[in-house]
């Protein structure tokens, strides 16, 4: 049985039962997100104003980890030589449960909270992603789980990682390549969305590269035959690339964006640059598509008479799906129930569909039966991917925006600074603590998880894919 009120802007839930699991405990936890909320409102509604950017999260970063310093937990800045990535731990001992908190905005989606189209700075970023929410909401799941490890009623280690620089430079393979995940027994994250889940299926694998293409500037009517044409080479690259697309799985994504061909119409460019995304479901598929596409780069240069350079920038693994924890965090789910909206909400989230050319759906908050894991053929990626490779890693979606939504856009920006997304992020809050507790009253349900991770993992050693050297912080960033 559930009995839930509104109070304010955020859903609170004041019971709940789950048959022989740690009731005390929970609602425990529960009053203390709710205690918090206020709190965690205004750090998810700073970092919103903030919209930093990968590895620009100075400021927002430092939000976080000084509300984990004021709450009692000891807090590591810096790590993994990222300036903006931070641990923040509380406990001792075994199991030692991980949580991640991203909060780097995306370039250009500067957005009012409001349901129509409305910068609050022309081309200025904005949380597309909604990773404003993310970060707090994992916050307040950490405080909450280390009030009761202090409190004497749980016991061993609880871990938050701030992670920045998920949406360009992936921050979260750093950390894994400097081994920060790799003592940990499980790993929770939560991303916003449109409904409420426990995440049991993957996502893509990608790899992100750069070419580049030199050869010889000349005046494009005078002497063109003196020049060679580096924009001659990313054309035909192109070319080669679109052709391809005939002849790969329908699960494989690739991506482009000429970052620069020439300066001015009357030279023959010597120099052209081309960021180049490449996907698939499975990190072995999207190496070979990756090897194909490097070839088309060869077989461009070598047709247009340039040079030509490729340049790692990073990749991702695919999700390691883990239901064990799926099913865990469902019934903490279905405990919470439903996330329920006001009239007001409900308005807000027709005119934004309306807006962006979406059916009016409204909003989806209710809690769904667990899905059946299945071979994806479509998806985004994270970086989170990486990190299950290394660790069990426990997944959740929660409701801050209306069904339909266009993401990475204005539209998910405007949810996360105002109540649709206030609620998301203190019920991702609840179910992750909720299911934290689980953990940490339970070693058996650890083994359980443990043993589909090798199961699923098998013998494949992990290697994060990644250039050598230190992450590329911006020069405007304090190291």
């Amino acid at each position: 049985m559930n009995k839930c009120c509104l109070l304010g802007c955020f859903f609170v839930l004041t019971y709940v039962q789950i048959d022989s699991q740690p009731l005390d405990l929970k609602n425990n936890l529960i009053k203390d997100i709710d205690a918090q909320s206020t709190a965690l409102i205004s750090m998810s509604d700073d970092i919103w104003a903030l919209a930093e950017t990968a590895f620009e999260e100075t400021e927002s970063s430092d939000i976080l980890a000084d509300y984990a310093e004021k709450m009692g937990m000891k807090v590591e800045r810096g790590v993994a030589g990222i300036p903006t990535a931070f641990i923040a731990e509380y406990g001792s001992g075994k199991p030692i449960i991980g949580i991640l908190g991203e909060f780097d905005a995306l370039p250009g989606v500067s957005q009012e909270a409001e349901p129509q189209k409305n910068p609050r700075v022309q081309g200025a970023p904005g949380h597309g992603c909604g990773h404003n929410m993310f970060g707090a909401g994992s916050m307040g799941a950490a405080v909450a789980v280390k009030n009761l490890i202090a409190a004497g009623k749980l016991s061993g280690t609880i871990r938050f990682y701030g992670t920045p620089a998920e949406e360009k430079y992936f921050g979260k393979l750093y950390l894994a390549r400097a081994g920060l995940f790799d003592d940990l027994d499980v790993c929770l994250d939560w991303h916003p969305g449109a409904e409420i889940k426990a995440v049991v299926n993957s996502n893509l694998a990608l790899v992100d590269f750069i070419v580049e293409f030199s050869g010889q500037a000349a005046h494009a009517a005078l002497d063109p035959w003196n020049g060679r044409s580096a924009g001659d080479g990313l054309e035909i690259y192109q070319v080669g690339i679109n052709y391809l697309r005939e002849h790969i799985k329908p699960s494989v994504r690739i991506h482009y964006h000429t970052e620069k061909s020439g300066d001015v119409v009357n030279i023959v460019p010597d120099y052209a640059r081309i960021w180049t995304r490449v996907r698939d479901n499975s990190y072995e598929g999207m190496l070979n598509v990756y090897e194909r596409v490097k070839e088309i780069a060869r077989g461009a240069a070598i047709i247009a008479n340039v040079d030509y350079k490729i340049s790692l920038v990073s990749g991702l693994h695919e999700i390691l799906v883990n239901r064990t924890g799926g099913e865990i965090l469902q019934k903490n789910l279905e405990a919470l129930g439903p996330i329920t909206y006001t009239e007001q909400e409900t308005e807000f989230a027709h005119a934004l569909q309306r807006n962006t050319g979406q059916a009016e759906k409204g909003i989806d908050g209710a809690i769904y039966p667990l899905e059946e894991t299945r071979i994806v053929m479509e998806g985004a990626s994270s970086d989170v991917g990486d990190v299950s490779w290394v660790v069990p890693e426990i997944q959740l979606s929660v409701t801050t925006a209306p069904i339909g939504t266009p993401w990475h856009s204005w539209a998910v920006v405007a949810c996360g600074g105002m109540s649709i997304g206030h609620k998301g992020l203190i019920y991702a809050a609840k179910a992750l603590g909720m299911t934290i507790t689980d953990l940490m009253t339970s070693p058996e349900s650890i083994e359980q998880i443990k043993a589909e991770y090798k199961q699923r993992k098998g013998e494949v050693p992990y290697e994060p894919l990644l250039p050598e050297g230190p992450p590329p912080i911006p020069a405007t960033v304090k190291k």
